[in-house]
């Protein structure tokens, strides 16, 4: 039992870190993910007015009929497609995808992978903060091909004791 509890902090740390990046670094509807044991669920979420805007689930009553089983990679393959078409429909073109601290394979892979193929633009999170560190590294001289040097362990020394002795004389 210590361990099951020792799991699912684990997951709640990571959903938290995850759901808030993708807050933080993108402007489109983040398209959520939860999984259970049994079930799969998918939501399309617009955080500046916090509302859902399209859900799907391997619960709901049209899917049920389609799937057996909503625990399989089959059934998130459905209703990745689903939320997509739905998304589309909606005038939903882009989303960030968050994983709700699940780890990017199995079923969340398959759904993410069928609502691409379905034609819903799931892009990166960090797409902003990506560009801004490009930018910056642009702004600096630096040689791919080359290492910076690091100064040797000799030179800190030296560097240590002209400033000790700069500090010393202005005492």
């Amino acid at each position: 039992m210590k361990k099951i509890s020792q799991i699912n902090r684990q997951r709640r740390n990571r959903a938290f870190r995850v759901s808030n990046a993708v807050k933080r670094y993108s402007s489109r509807p983040r398209l959520c993910v939860f999984r259970s044991n049994a079930n799969i669920y998918a939501q399309i979420i617009d955080d500046n007015s916090a509302k859902t805007l399209v859900a799907s689930s391997t619960r709901d009553k049209d899917v049920r009929t389609e799937i057996s089983g909503g625990g399989n990679c089959a059934a998130a393959e459905k209703i990745g497609e689903l939320v997509a078409k739905k998304a589309l429909a909606a005038g939903i073109k882009q989303v960030a995808f968050d994983r709700h601290g699940f780890k990017y394979h199995g079923r969340v892979k398959a759904l993410a992978d069928a609502a691409r193929r379905a034609g819903l633009d799931i892009g990166s999170a960090g797409e902003e903060k990506v560009a801004k560190i490009s930018s910056k590294s642009e702004k600096t001289k630096y040689d791919g091909d080359k290492k910076p040097k690091t100064p040797k362990k000799e030179d800190k020394n030296v560097t240590k004791a002209v400033a000790g002795k700069a500090a010393s004389k202005k005492k």
